[in-house]
């Protein structure tokens, strides 16, 4: 497999500095030990990996203050990291750096029903949030598909999106108050736990930073009540044309469902060979559409969808009669990556987002392009809202392969562009991104970025070479994706 171990920007061999960490946390929260270090070496990005100086795992915001006061004093720069999960390298270790790892600040801290609000530490699972209120009439809408494993810290650091996201909105759009630690230690609070707060919106502009900003210690979300009724539905076509003509039109017909997914024919191929989703092998595309709400609403959007793709060559539609079902079907979307490894050795998970009306002119552009590259690519991704994720399917055993993979996800990200998508819709940028950034944007307003980035962090040591480019980036030129080993457990 292709991995580039990025270079040693930071050697930290001063024994006062470890000491200093190990005061903060105590001698069994902090990692020194280089096997112990490999663990942490890379998030869901594996083209590049770095080995931190150490890895401390703080319990509270005082401990996370101390930690930053440190590391500025010695001039080291700090990376956050939840559980890992992140595609676009965000959590990738600086080598030589310290890395906060937030295992231990896991609390649900409050659940205020009567105002709809929870407040967390940043490492709660997402969908461990969900759990606790739904026996209460109530969830934490945004669900990543790897919700089962990723933090809402990480989700705010990334503004993650999910399935759902189509009707219920992003991360942003949950997060109602923030607490971090800033680059000089001081402590921020950030919004507010009502509708809105005077003053500059800062909890907005630091949701999606990166960890350029701030670490994140803790967050007051919204929560969402569990709708009256669910219906699930899957729409099959002998053309990906039809089933992409279909999400636009249902959407310019009103209808906003709740999730609109929709997965080609190499993933029906591997879904159905490892999970017996009930995809019909023979579709060329399914579109897997949720609708959600009060059962008087549903009723007549059931039948506008049914008509619309019947009107666009629907060859079977079919409503999940039982929660088991539904269940079924979604698990066939949620595990759809892990199952690429038995259609091919490896993947290349790319993240962008276009137009809805440009869907199928895109995916008929990354056919092109995989063709030109003597690759397959497969597609599985949030519909609805046009945010794609194709995967490069190659084989990494085969000599130059994966960097022919690599430069094939880089012109898949440019299509993207062409067509007036821009180049993630919820990975985020990190490092994986970064040379596709000036493809994106002007010079002037990358400048914008790096000086607003530069005015809250001055020494330059939050997370240093992810998210905006500079003219000498700590890490090498990055490759465009996330590679991933099958059987590797990265899911999206």
């Amino acid at each position: 497999m292709f991995i580039q171990e990025a270079p040693r920007g930071f050697e930290v061999d001063s024994a006062g500095f470890i000491q200093k960490l190990t005061d903060a946390v105590g001698e069994e929260f902090i990692h020194t030990d280089p096997v112990a270090l490999r663990t942490y070496d890379c998030d869901g990005l594996t083209i590049y990996k770095g080995i931190p100086s150490a890895v401390v795992l703080p319990v509270s915001t005082e401990e996370v203050r101390q930690i930053v006061e440190i590391c500025r004093e010695y001039r080291v720069p700090l990376i956050a990291r939840g559980a890992g999960t992140g595609l676009s390298g965000g959590a990738t270790p600086l080598p030589g750096g310290v890395l906060i790892v937030f295992t231990r600040m896991n609390k649900i801290l409050e659940l205020d029903y009567e105002n709809r609000l929870a407040r967390v530490q940043p490492g709660v699972v997402n969908l461990h949030l969900s759990r606790e209120t739904l026996p209460h009439g109530f969830h934490y809408a945004p669900d990543p598909s790897s919700q089962a494993a990723c933090t809402i810290g990480g989700n705010a650091a990334e503004n993650s999106g999910g399935a759902h996201c189509l009707k219920y909105g992003m991360t942003t759009n949950h997060i109602m108050e923030m607490t971090v630690v800033l680059p000089t230690g001081e402590v921020a609070h950030l919004g507010a736990d009502g509708e809105d707060s005077p003053g500059l919106d800062l909890r907005g502009f630091f949701i999606g930073s990166e960890g350029t900003f701030a670490v994140i210690t803790e967050l007051t979300v919204r929560l969402t009540p569990n709708p009256e009724s669910v219906r699930t539905m899957l729409a099959c076509f002998a053309k990906v044309g039809d089933a992409c003509r279909t999400v636009s039109d249902v959407i310019a017909a009103g209808a906003v469902p709740a999730a609109m997914e929709l997965m080609d024919r190499y993933t029906i191929e591997a879904v159905e060979t490892v999970v017996q989703a009930g995809y019909p092998r023979d579709a060329e595309a399914v579109l897997l559409i949720e609708l959600d709400g009060l059962p008087s609403s549903i009723r007549p959007l059931e039948t506008l969808i049914r008509d619309i793709s019947e009107k666009n060559n629907c060859s079977s539609f079919r409503i999940a009669q039982t929660e088991e079902e539904r269940e079924g079907l979604w698990m066939g979307r949620k595990k759809a990556f892990g199952a690429f490894g038995v259609i091919a050795p490896s993947y290349y998970c790319l993240d962008g987002t276009v137009p809805r009306s440009k869907l199928a002119q895109v995916l008929e552009e990354f056919d092109e392009i995989a063709s030109s590259y003597d690759l397959r690519i497969t597609n599985v991704f949030h519909a609805g809202d046009g945010s794609l994720h194709p995967n490069v399917l190659f084989d990494d055993r085969v000599p130059g392969e994966t960097e022919r993979a690599i430069e094939c996800g880089a012109e898949v990200l440019r299509a993207c562009i062409r067509a007036g998508g821009v180049l993630s819709g919820e990975h985020g940028i990190g490092i994986e991104k970064i040379r596709e950034m000036k493809d994106q944007f002007d010079e002037p307003t990358l400048e914008i970025m790096e000086r607003v980035r530069d005015a809250i962090d001055e020494d330059g040591l939050m997370n240093p070479g992810k998210l905006i480019p500079d003219e000498e980036n700590v890490f090498p030129v990055a490759h465009s994706g996330a590679i991933a080993r099958m059987g590797g457990g990265m899911t999206k």
